[in-house]
This record gives structure tokens, sequence and C-alpha cells, in this order.
């Protein structure tokens, strides 16, 4: 049997009370790849931590980060 749920931003699912999890900052951009695809922090290293990526980017979290990248 598949687990169901209500997706929200990308797909991701959401929990019980309808927040999406946040993406910790040692999660490295190598496995963000894996998830946003091969242009996700272009010029970052794979083994890149999320957090210092938001941070060279003067971003407060993974989704305002996409969020600029979009509006290039």
């Amino acid at each position: 049997m598949s687990k169901q749920c209500n997706t929200g931003l990308n797909e991701r699912c959401r929990e019980e009370d309808g927040s999406i999890p946040r993406k910790r900052g040692d999660t490295l951009v190598g496995t963000l790849r894996q998830e946003y695809g091969e242009d996700f922090g272009p010029g970052a290293r794979s083994d890149m931590r999320l957090d210092t990526l938001l941070d060279r980017a003067d971003s407060h979290s993974l989704s305002e980060y996409i969020r600029r990248r979009n509006k290039r």
C-alpha cells in the first residue's frame, strides 16, 4: 500500500497539520539538485551545505532562494 499525501510546493508532501517540512541547513546542494534539477545552485559545489548557499545568496529560506532565482 502506497502512502498518500496532500501535495504542496514542488509536489512535496504536507504534514498532518498542513505544513510543508523545511529542509535542514546541512542538506547538501547535490541532494537538492536531485529534487530541483541540475541547474539548482549554479556555481556551487555539490558538497556545499544549504545554509552556506543561502547565506551567500542573502536568502533566509529555500523558498525565498527559489523565488529569487525564478525571477531572473
